[in-house]
């Protein structure tokens, strides 16, 4: 198909796939769930699982393969816009003198699945590598997919419940970004093992990922205060737009994916603009409801859960590699936030959210099925699991939250007045 002749279809395809996300997203919203979960449902629902199943010619018309990549790229641009709004509303105050509790929580959150994960990938080795996959990646590689946090569903979620500014919520998204950096650092490593890179490599993303973050928060960050105080809106929509994607694009080929590149961007963007927050209102009006969908529904459109076929061993193990899973990430960080002194609800709470995975999960997946480290059967498995794991998220947060919100304390330097919604449903 030539570059022209994608327009059409991307006109028709555009209408059903956003009513497709809005009908998901509400539904799953009256269910006490996270809209992601009905938009990814969605993809799941016009992808090869079920519509390409039963009418192949009309996923054909409807999703053409060189349609593919435009979506995707469009809902990656979402994704990159609402990190970008989350990282500007994350406040470091509200955990001010608790980098110890942060640091402790998410090496626990990561370490314990890590090992768990391992060693179930010693069993599942067998039955379901892929002749290219030496054991000791593969073990690994399912490790460091069971010890990820969905930092974007995560925020997404926190976002929903307005709970980004509490202490709950900063603590959460900063364990997880912690975590997520050290995850994709760890895949760096699993990938020269398995030969698609040198060992010299994988450290030197470690080190440029530190690098960067130093530079955001230390350069960046006033070098941007200093000249948005004399900029416009207009002026101030370009110099962020172009900034963001460059921090975006600098991650991305440091190894450490662009959604932490655009994070960073925003934690480094001065809150207290108002050139900014206008331009980030503007961005949260538009980016989020209707270029983020794109992002969940490709990623169901991806997904073919008829490749597990009707036996129950795939099944079976699906259940033991969530009950793994769920048990190691969120009770390694409940025991890790209790012995640092927080309350039961509160690190529960931490313990349900921090276990919620989600997309970032299925981009590390789909790295791993790249690298031929995971075959197609144990990729659509590990998509299921993170799927419901994500899923249990919600309901699992919400019976904690009956009887109070846990830790909601909030900054008191974050104004009020100042707070986008970057959560749309």
């Amino acid at each position: 198909m030539t570059a022209p002749s994608i327009l059409p279809a991307l006109l028709l395809s555009l209408p059903l796939v956003l009513t497709a996300c809005w009908a998901g997203g509400a539904v799953c919203k009256r269910l006490g769930q996270p809209p992601v979960i009905g938009e990814i449902a969605a993809g799941i629902l016009l992808g090869p699982s079920l519509l390409g199943r039963v009418c192949p010619a009309a996923t054909a018309t409807l999703f053409p393969p060189d349609l593919a990549p435009v979506l995707d790229a469009m809902g990656q641009f979402g994704l990159l816009c609402f990190m970008f709004l989350l990282g500007r509303e994350l406040d470091p105050e509200v955990v001010r003198g608790e980098r110890r509790t942060v640091l402790t929580v998410a090496l626990t959150g990561l370490v314990l699945p890590l090992l768990c994960g391992a060693l179930l990938g010693l069993a599942l080795y067998g039955p379901y590598a892929p002749e290219t996959a030496g054991r000791l990646p593969f073990a690994l590689f399912l490790g460091v997919a069971l010890s990820i946090t969905a930092f974007p569903v995560l925020a997404r979620i926190l976002a929903d419940r307005g709970l980004t500014r509490t202490r709950l919520g900063v603590m959460a998204l900063t364990c997880a970004a912690v975590d997520d950096v050290l995850a994709w650092s760890l895949l760096a490593l699993v990938a020269a093992l398995s030969g698609s890179t040198s060992i010299t490599a994988a450290l030197c993303t470690v080190l440029l990922a530190v690098a960067f973050t130093v530079l955001m928060l230390r350069v960046v960050r006033p070098l941007l205060a200093r000249v948005l105080r004399r900029t416009g809106a207009v002026t101030t929509f370009a110099l962020l737009t172009c900034c963001l994607c460059l921090a975006a694009l600098t991650t991305d080929r440091i190894g450490v994916h662009a959604v932490l590149g655009a994070f960073l961007f925003g934690a480094a963007t001065p809150r207290d603009s108002p050139a900014v927050r206008q331009v980030a209102q503007g961005m949260s009006q538009f980016a989020v409801p209707f270029l983020l969908p794109l992002f969940f529904i490709s990623t169901g459109l991806r997904m073919d859960i008829g490749t597990l076929g009707p036996h129950l061993t795939p099944w079976l193990w699906c259940g033991a590699i969530l009950l793994v899973a769920s048990a190691a990430k969120g009770g390694g960080t409940v025991l890790a936030a209790r012995a640092h002194g927080s309350d039961w609800r509160g690190a529960l709470s931490l313990g349900a959210l921090m276990n919620c995975r989600g997309l970032t999960e299925l981009i590390v997946l789909t790295a791993g099925l790249d690298l031929r480290l995971i075959g197609p059967e144990l990729y659509t498995m590990l998509v299921l699991v993170a799927l419901t794991a994500t899923a249990l998220t919600s309901p699992a947060l919400t019976a904690l939250m009956r009887q109070g919100p846990p830790e909601r304390q909030r900054s008191r330097s974050a104004p009020s007045s100042e707070a986008e919604p970057v959560g749309h449903s």
